[in-house]
């Protein structure tokens, strides 16, 4: 495991006390989950994914399964879906939610031996923004560009923006997500009001969370799809 990955799993383990912010219970995390689930399942239509049952999709950081579940949701078959994940305890937790059918692999996303051109889509959320060294992140793009099929696509979640109190992050611009797929047609949107202002406002009351989203600069996050030609 290279050093940038093992200092980012050690970041991991450090906001583990601090994860009931991240609870659906929270109204700014239910929200911008919503949120999300909206845009995505917009673009699976937009891309003429109707009947998303025979797509394979690999998640790339899959957690403990939760964006997984989603999946499954929308109408995904478990056996077409595997998740990639760094952290055993959060993979153990992935097991025992998800189907048997889903696989889950263990270790380096860039080194797993997943199969070339084998993928309809690829997705990763706030995965990117954790890596600090910009050969790891090259690398993980490179590997993840190989899983898919023509005329497949890269789902990408992740910061925009940089958050000037924690150095454990930093945002991934658009011109950045360009360079990492090179070949790729990108088509983006900025979403999700920034975390720590929906926390605020949410305390306040939960309507307040769009009110603020509706300011395109106070989005922190930015939902691209990366087409493969």
């Amino acid at each position: 495991m290279s050093d940038d990955l093992q200092h980012m799993a050690q970041r991991y383990a450090r906001r583990e006390a601090g994860m009931s912010r991240y609870s659906l219970l929270q109204p700014d995390v239910w929200q911008l989950v919503q949120e999300r689930q909206r845009a995505i399942l917009q673009g699976l239509g937009e891309r003429g994914w109707h009947d998303v049952a025979p797509l394979r999709l690999v998640e790339v950081g899959c957690g403990a399964g939760g964006n997984l579940l989603e999946f499954l949701r929308a109408g995904f078959m478990p056996a077409h879906l595997t998740g990639c994940e760094l952290l055993p305890e959060r993979l153990a937790t992935a097991r025992e939610v998800l189907p048997e059918a889903v696989q889950l692999l263990a270790g380096d996303a860039s080194a797993l031996g997943i199969a070339p051109a084998s993928q309809d889509i690829v997705f990763q959320a706030t995965v990117f923004s954790s890596l600090l060294q910009d050969e790891t992140q090259e690398r993980l793009a490179q590997a993840m560009w190989q899983w898919l099929k023509p005329g497949g696509a890269v789902l990408w979640y992740d910061f925009c923006m940089d958050n000037p109190r924690n150095r454990d992050v930093r945002g991934v611009p658009l011109s950045r997500v360009q360079a990492l797929f090179p070949q790729g047609r990108l088509k983006a949107q900025r979403l999700t009001l920034a975390p720590p202002i929906a926390r605020r406002v949410c305390r306040l009351h939960p309507s307040l969370y769009h009110l603020f989203n509706a300011l395109p600069l106070l989005r922190s996050h930015r939902l691209v799809w990366i087409q493969k030609s």
